[in-house]
């Protein structure tokens, strides 16, 4: 045989050793692929089976909410006040101080108080409040106040009728010794006398606020 007739018939068939060499080596690779992805195959398939039960839930979003519309605010407006009309005080005439002659002791004489005319009901009507003139006797300082040096003021509170003769004296405000006080009643309930009180041209009984002073300087 020739040596052309050689290398033909060596081109068309291959080596067979070679070819059952790579196939061997094909088939032991993949029996090593398959050995080492056998004990993965229970892991994956529970982890695809854990992603297939997995329930995907959809949130709804909340509603917008809207802020509160803005409030005007406006200023309260205070009620003006209310002028309320003065009533002046009508002017007192001050009391005038006389002597009395039976008296070394300057007494205050104040002008009669004239009620206003009240229609009658034929009854006696109770006493009013009135400003008396009066005339007083000389005072007579208790012996035990003179030697205690006792002095003060005593306002008393008469009851005059309609003949100007006192009835009744009460102490409105005390002189600060209760023998002082008790000596001015007394003087003042039987000694004085006084100016009543008229109303619609008639005397009334009325009561009368009298000052009674002791004073060691006017002995």
């Amino acid at each position: 045989m020739s040596s052309a007739s050689l290398a033909v018939s060596r081109t068309a068939h291959p080596d067979s050793v070679r070819i059952a060499a790579l196939s061997a080596a094909i088939a032991l690779n993949l029996a090593a692929l398959l050995a080492v992805m056998r004990p993965l195959a229970p892991h994956l398939a529970e982890q695809v089976q854990r992603l297939a039960d997995i329930q995907i839930h959809w949130v709804t979003a909340p509603p917008e909410v809207k802020p509160p519309p803005t409030l005007e605010l406006k200023p309260i407006v205070q009620p003006k006040p209310i002028a309320h009309p003065q009533v002046q005080p009508l002017p007192v005439a001050a009391p005038e101080a006389m002597s009395s002659e039976d008296s070394p002791m300057a007494v205050p004489t104040v002008t009669p108080t004239m009620v206003s005319d009240t229609p009658s009901t034929g009854t006696e009507a109770a006493p009013v409040e009135a400003t008396l003139a009066y005339k007083a006797v000389p005072l007579k300082y208790p012996p035990q106040a003179l030697h205690a040096h006792m002095e003060g003021t005593v306002l008393l509170r008469v009851l005059v009728d309609e003949h100007g003769v006192p009835q009744d004296v009460m102490i409105a405000k005390s002189s600060g010794y209760a023998l002082l006080d008790r000596s001015a009643r007394e003087q003042v309930l039987k000694g004085w006398t006084f100016e009543p009180a008229m109303a619609n041209g008639h005397a009334i009984r009325a009561w009368a606020q009298v000052p009674v002073s002791f004073s060691l300087n006017q002995l």
